[in-house]
């Protein structure tokens, strides 16, 4: 059957092996890009709207859970998301939370019998008259499943759990800002910095944003969108614009905040 993948793989040599074995394996399967990084991948799946991602789980920028999360946040409602296979070497027990989530994956090196299992179920999945069962492709259903992985998948490995931050070390001119973290009322990603907002000021620190939140306390600040992290207490309205896209109004700021689809479900009873 005809279809039409996108491969995002950063080693150059791993992501020219897979386009052969996979000519080899479905030849009539168009490779309409191959890129080298998460962003990369993200905007050539949008302009491109391919129907099979192959997505190495770690690359430059995004990783393949977090790039197909990034994806599915901009996918056109109402759209079939396109089927995701993660290309990775991960131990058994990470293999064990894919299969438990129906998200098919390649073990590197990629074997061909593998793969060649791999192109069977994804043709039957593509299949126009494909029976009830498999894979969902809908937006909630890809949510979902993307919401039971990536926790684990974006914490690194520690040697012991560390407390909770209180207090932030920003940088403020020449000085070194002491930030009460009960003042912050949200972080933000920007390039190699995290914005730190209170209600008056704006600070910046170089502590990666996925670093930051898994010293700060969950239950205190919501991860809204793969960029921001807010206090929860600090929320006071969500909002949907004519798109259906939720929008937050803090307490003690004019700008509002966007949600992506992969958090959205924190404020259905909102």
């Amino acid at each position: 059957m005809q279809a039409r993948a996108l491969i995002a793989e950063d080693e150059p040599l791993l992501r020219q092996a897979l386009g052969q074995a996979l000519a080899h394996a479905w030849p009539a399967l168009e490779i309409v890009a191959s890129v080298g990084d998460g962003l990369s991948a993200v905007r050539e799946a949008l302009a491109l709207r391919p129907d099979v991602l192959f997505f190495d789980i770690r690359m430059p920028g995004l990783g393949g859970l977090e790039a197909a999360a990034e994806l599915a946040d901009a996918w056109p409602a109402g759209m079939p998301f396109p089927a995701l296979v993660l290309v990775t070497a991960y131990d058994q027990y990470a293999l064990q939370a894919f299969e438990a989530q129906a998200i098919d994956y390649l073990l590197k090196p990629v074997q061909p019998a593998r793969l060649q299992q791999t192109v069977e179920r994804l043709q039957r999945r593509l299949a126009p008259h494909a029976p009830a069962g498999g894979t969902p492709r809908d937006l909630d259903s890809v949510m979902a499943q993307l919401r039971q992985l990536l926790p684990g998948a974006a914490q690194l490995p520690m040697s012991r759990p560390e407390p909770p931050l209180t207090v932030i070390q920003a940088g403020a001119g020449a000085q070194i800002q002491l930030v009460p973290v009960d003042e912050v009322l949200y972080f933000e990603a920007a390039d190699k910095y995290v914005r730190v907002l209170t209600q008056q000021h704006e600070y910046l620190i170089r502590m990666p944003l996925k670093e930051l939140g898994a010293r700060l306390d969950p239950a205190q600040f919501w991860q809204v969108h793969r960029g921001t992290l807010v206090r929860a207490t600090a929320i006071a309205a969500a909002r949907r614009d004519e798109a259906g896209r939720l929008h937050l109004q803090l307490r003690g700021r004019a700008e509002t905040l966007a949600v992506s689809r992969l958090y959205a479900h924190l404020f259905k009873a909102m």
